[in-house]
């Protein structure tokens, strides 16, 4: 782990932001808190941080407003932590662009642990497609892909996605008609595939629908093919 990696702590209890700093600290990892949801927008947007821990629960906002405001503007890693266990509240912390969840109570060690599986997975380099001589842009359809830039766009305007709907949209742009498996898709976009699961590329397939909407409202790109996963037509 590479030194002076800080972290945004942004939690409204003390003693639990207290915890996790220590926690953080033991494992040489320097961080910062914030106890409200704008004063942690204040300080991503003067500051870089390799990661972010946020609070669901906050006194001025919530934590999944603070995540979609964060996303507007970096593509930082997030985990949540959350006193909640429904299974909708963590599934819409990643469908607006979280990395992960934890769930209150927790041990500082495993969020820990999670903290440093996000960063190794953010850690990957984009670039080295364009490195080794190929084109760093290429046309599918109305997709461009930018590899150098880590960006797609669909006719001419550019998509906001986080780094697995990337990964995830760029690997089904590659081969259209091809029926890639739930299981197929984690290991092939998620660099820690054992720490997700097919709820989770669910969300993000849905968050990318979405998305690939807001642009053409008729376009019906990604298809699903139940009981198996999905595939691109374009």
């Amino acid at each position: 782990m590479r030194k002076q990696e800080k972290v945004l702590i942004i939690e409204d209890e003390p003693s639990i932001a207290e915890n996790i700093a220590f926690g953080l600290g033991q494992e040489g990892f320097d961080s910062e808190w914030r106890s409200t949801g704008f004063e942690a927008i204040d300080a991503l947007k003067k500051e870089r941080f390799s990661a972010v821990i946020l609070d669901v629960g906050l006194p001025d906002t919530t934590g999944f407003e603070v995540c979609k405001e964060i996303r507007s503007f970096s593509q930082v890693p997030i985990l949540f932590l959350t006193a909640r266990n429904e299974e909708i509240d963590r599934i819409l912390g990643l469908e607006i662009g979280g990395d992960d969840y934890v769930c209150k109570p927790f041990s500082v060690r495993e969020l820990v642990t999670r903290v440093r599986v996000i960063l190794r997975r953010s850690s990957g380099n984009p670039v080295s497609v364009a490195n080794h001589g190929q084109p760093s842009r290429r046309t599918f359809g109305p997709f461009e892909v930018d590899e150098e830039r880590y960006q797609i766009s669909l006719h001419g305007k550019l998509l906001v996605l986080t780094r697995y709907e990337f990964r995830m949209l760029r690997l089904l742009l590659k081969r259209p008609g091809r029926v890639y498996t739930r299981e197929e898709l984690m290991y092939q976009v998620w660099e820690e595939p054992e720490a997700s699961g097919e709820r989770t590329v669910d969300a993000h397939v849905r968050s990318l629908r979405a998305k690939l909407r807001e642009v053409d409202s008729d376009g019906d790109y990604i298809k699903t093919h139940r009981g198996i996963g999905y595939s691109m037509e374009y």
